[in-house]
């Protein structure tokens, strides 16, 4: 056996002291759950992950903080917030980190970063709060539907009925250009639901576009449909690189997640399924796709928020996109999927901190798209890296399986608005403008798919 390092023993030693001081007991590792498990989850709960909880989640007094990450003692206490406190990590890049507080463990939290002398910096102040004034009533959208014949507004956030609702209202409204198909269905029996636009041009490149992957990502879903819409809605006065793509819109990636998180927990992230129950239920879908599965930036326990699944493309949400896709006749050239938040457009690779051979063009295209962005209407300043070293590792994406299996030169992973000041629960009037950017977005993308 290896003696344990003098610096690891002295830095063990001091949080321990320093979770005392809080009132915190400093468990064993084999005692702690997962980062992002509940911490009072029963070990066999009675309830399956179908089923819905008794009472919709409360985050009152829950908080997001940003510490610095710029060196180890700060990273240490960011792990530690994770382990001891419930915390969990939001977003993070070089040099600092989004971390979500309960606020049952708000008080012991601030007490440990105190006595380890590590600021940080209050984002949301009140995480319930944020959640309650983010999304307007939609009492709108009778009048809406009244004068458009479908309830979307682009000034609210959704639920998916509103959402298929549109869809088949675009089909049936423009039967030559727009038809809907269902390519699988969810762990709970959703459909998993495709919007293709398309002149019929035999000689038409493809284009998969894809959102809400992550449930709690709901700027993800509205932007898609924004982007569809005003492709639909303005077809005859598109240009033709617009126009000569067949294009392939999924909304929602992750039906029933979205829709537990508009029912009972807003800051579900995870699909249904899984092996576990209750809290610990659901499988990252963005961890399940086949390339580079179970690598970097996934985890094995069930209870995590990067759980990868039992194995590659083990959920059937995921499954269903790579049957369809592979199965296709489309000629695909372009695949972009959108998340929030934190501002970035990203490339293959994302399971380790390196590049594919023609990541010179990726970067090319991506910068010009960033530049385009932020000339757009409230245009914002989108960052542009290859994904593992622009952010972190993380196997089983589904950017690196459509490079990595299917081919697809241009691969993308836009992280919409914003840079943290409301994080996931970014209010509904950011839809139009965050909109309008990621319209800037794919038409950069379709410019470049146009010259191969």
């Amino acid at each position: 056996m290896n003696p344990i390092p003098v610096s690891r023993t002295v830095a063990a030693f001091v949080v321990s002291l320093v979770l005392l001081q809080c009132g915190s007991t400093h468990k064993l590792p084999a005692e702690t759950a997962s980062a992002n498990a509940a911490p009072d989850a029963p070990e066999q709960p009675s309830v399956r992950a179908s089923d819905a909880p008794a009472q919709p989640v409360k985050y009152d007094g829950a908080q997001l903080w940003r510490i610095a990450y710029d060196d180890q003692p700060k990273k240490n206490a960011v792990a530690e917030l994770q382990d001891r406190f419930d915390a969990s990590m939001w977003n993070y890049n070089a040099t600092s980190v989004d971390i979500f507080v309960r606020g049952q463990q708000l008080k012991k939290a601030e007490c440990f970063l105190r006595a380890a002398n590590i600021p940080y910096e209050v984002v949301i102040e009140d995480m319930q709060r944020a959640i309650d004034t983010e999304n307007p009533s939609l009492e709108e959208t009778e009048l809406w539907e009244n004068r458009n014949g479908h309830r979307m507004t682009w000034t609210a956030y959704h639920r998916l009925a509103d959402i298929y609702d549109w869809m088949d209202y675009l089909a049936q409204t423009y039967p030559d250009l727009c038809s809907t198909k269902a390519i699988g269905k969810s762990v709970q029996g959703r459909e998993l639901k495709v919007l293709r636009i398309s002149n019929g041009n035999p000689s038409n490149r493809a284009i998969w576009m894809d959102g809400g992957i992550h449930a709690r990502e709901w700027i993800s879903p509205a932007t898609v449909t924004y982007i569809a819409n005003e492709l639909v809605e303005d077809w005859d006065n598109q240009p033709d690189h617009l126009r000569n793509v067949d294009w392939y819109v999924l909304p929602v990636h992750n039906p029933d997640g979205y829709e537990h998180s508009h029912q009972y927990d807003r800051l579900w992230r995870k699909n249904r399924g899984g092996l576990q129950y209750g809290p610990c239920a659901g499988v990252d879908l963005n961890r399940n796709y086949g390339y580079k599965w179970g690598g970097q930036g996934t985890s094995k326990q069930p209870c995590s928020e990067i759980f990868a699944g039992s194995g590659p493309f083990s959920e059937p949400e995921s499954k269903a996109v790579s049957e369809f896709m592979q199965s296709s006749a489309a000629d695909w050239k372009g695949f972009l999927t959108f998340h929030s938040y934190g501002q970035y457009i990203l490339y293959p690779w994302g399971y380790d901190r390196v590049v594919p051979p023609d990541h010179a063009d990726l970067k090319r295209v991506g910068d010009a798209a960033a530049e385009q962005m932020l000339q757009a209407s409230g245009g914002s300043r989108y960052t542009v890296g290859p994904s593992g070293s622009t952010l972190y590792p993380a196997a089983g994406g589904s950017d690196d399986w459509a490079r990595g299996a299917l081919n697809i030169k241009y691969a993308y992973t836009v992280e919409l608005r914003d840079t943290g000041r409301y994080g996931f629960v970014l209010p509904a009037n950011q839809i139009k403008p965050t909109g309008d950017e990621a319209v800037a977005f794919v038409d950069i993308i379709a410019q470049e798919v146009a010259k191969l």
